[in-house]
């Protein structure tokens, strides 16, 4: 399997620091409103990244974080009279509810920024100590020339940073020994939230986050690092100076990073009026389509959003919903049960496009490569299944298409919902099983329903029930 690495800028084989294991950081996002479409880029990218080491049989640590400290937090809390806890947890469940909807994976671990303070001092401290940072009227600095390889993820020369102006450099305060010098540590304003510290009552600074929260749920060392390609510098970059100064050790051997996404042909901003939050995009079209649409561009091309291509994804989407749709009615209404011996030649025929997706996802996660392959196999399946197919025939070409397409987190046969009257008899069933003291029953048709969407409410009345 190779990948693109940032850092070398060339693809390599991937191999694990341990056999069979995957530790994966992906920058999550800061959490003071909806999640635009730039933002479910690296999520659907990543979470694809993730579905298919698992499919490939790597346990997966994935750990994506929410920046719920931030300027912006404390701004809209501001304006709206709240406290910043209250707005970043409403976002946070916000997003959750959007990524669930593009069928994003829940991460191993969602850390929080504010959760992780206590780590993020005690990096700092060992920081000053090794003679990495400084600390001037509350305020902590990283030294950044005294990291010698500084600048090696995006390949920026650090007298090029000094002499390129203050575009490119990190925040410039005159009390910095060096104007290239970032903040680890920061004073609090007044009417900001705070934490103690042994330099000031203050906040860290963004890029510290990460490095604590990686540390801590992946250890000093991890596989892969990800994020969209604007947090190449100066956050990664920064990154890896923390935590190889802090650690000693390589932070991360492998860095991918999705290329940006523009809206008709123009950056994303609000200023343009084109800023699209995912919810939005959810009132024209099913989130999948969003996913679909995002898998159909290699995640480091740019990606254009328009009308037109969402218009072009919601068709290849329906084309492949449809050939299932197809296959599971002949299979339900098939009267040949087994395969006939042209059948299991046909369907070792589908094995080629199995392996045109494999090839195409293990070389840097071409995934418009992997869609080709599923589209090939759907093809066969249309010209090859039909009424005179046997269940078995039909039911295996479903499963394979079904099975491929959810590597990609694209979601092709739906579940159906619970009828009202198997709701009826679960509850039922669970009423006999309460009253014979059966509360594993009991409590496993509340959890099924549950799953299913169904929520029970047991009132004097007796028990009522909704759909979520």
């Amino acid at each position: 399997m190779k990948l693109y690495n940032t850092l070398t800028k060339k693809k390599e084989e991937f191999v694990p620091l341990e056999e069979k294991k995957v530790r994966m950081y992906v920058c999550g996002p800061t959490v003071y409103n909806f999640i635009h479409i730039g933002n479910a880029r690296p999520m659907i990218v990543f979470d694809t990244v993730r579905r298919y080491f698992e499919y490939k049989g790597y346990e997966v640590n994935f750990v994506s974080n929410f920046t719920d400290v931030d300027d912006k937090i404390i701004k809209k809390a501001i304006e709206e009279h709240v406290s910043a806890e209250e707005i970043s947890q409403r976002y946070i469940a916000e997003c959750k509810k959007d990524m669930e909807g593009m069928n994003v994976k829940p991460a191993t671990t969602h850390p929080l920024a504010t959760q992780e303070i206590d780590g993020m001092i005690e990096m700092i401290g060992q920081l000053i100590e090794k003679g990495y940072a400084y600390e001037k009227n509350g305020t902590v600095y990283f030294r950044t020339r005294k990291f010698g390889p500084y600048g090696k993820l995006s390949h920026k020369n650090l007298d090029d940073l000094r002499s390129g102006g203050r575009s490119l450099l990190v925040t410039g305060e005159d009390e910095k020994e060096d104007p290239l010098d970032f903040v680890l540590w920061k004073p609090k304003k007044e009417g900001e939230p705070f934490w103690k510290s042994p330099w000031s009552d203050g906040r860290p600074g963004w890029h510290i986050e990460c490095s604590v929260m990686s540390k801590k749920y992946l250890g000093d060392q991890i596989d892969i690092h990800a994020g969209g390609e604007d947090l190449v510098f100066p956050h990664h970059e920064n990154e890896i100076a923390q935590s190889e100064a802090a650690n000693g050790k390589e932070f991360a051997k492998y860095w991918m990073h999705n290329a940006f996404l523009n809206i008709d042909n123009r950056k994303m901003s609000k200023s343009l009026g084109n800023f699209r939050t995912v919810r939005e995009i959810a009132e024209q079209y099913d989130l999948q389509v969003l996913r679909f649409f995002m898998l159909s561009a290699h995640y480091r091309s740019p990606l254009n959003f328009s009308a037109e291509l969402m218009a072009a994804s919601k068709n290849g989407l329906e084309r492949i919903i449809t050939a299932a749709e197809n296959l599971k009615y002949l299979a339900a209404n098939a009267k040949n049960g087994e395969m006939t011996d042209a059948e299991k030649a046909q369907i070792q025929e589908t094995e080629k496009f199995v392996t045109a997706f494999e090839e195409a996802m293990e070389d840097d996660f071409n995934t418009a490569d992997a869609i080709a392959a599923i589209f090939e196999l759907v093809k066969f399946a249309n010209t090859t299944a039909d009424e005179t197919s046997s269940q078995a025939y039909d039911s295996a070409l479903l499963e394979r298409i079904v099975h491929l397409s959810d590597v990609l987190g694209i979601i092709v046969v739906k579940e159906e919902e619970l009828l009202a009257e198997d709701i009826e008899a679960l509850i039922e069933e669970r009423q006999a099983a309460r009253k014979a003291k059966n509360f594993q029953r009991a409590d496993e048709i509340r959890n099924e329903l549950l799953e299913k969407g169904i929520i029970l409410e047991d009132t004097r009345e007796g028990v009522k029930w909704k759909r979520v």
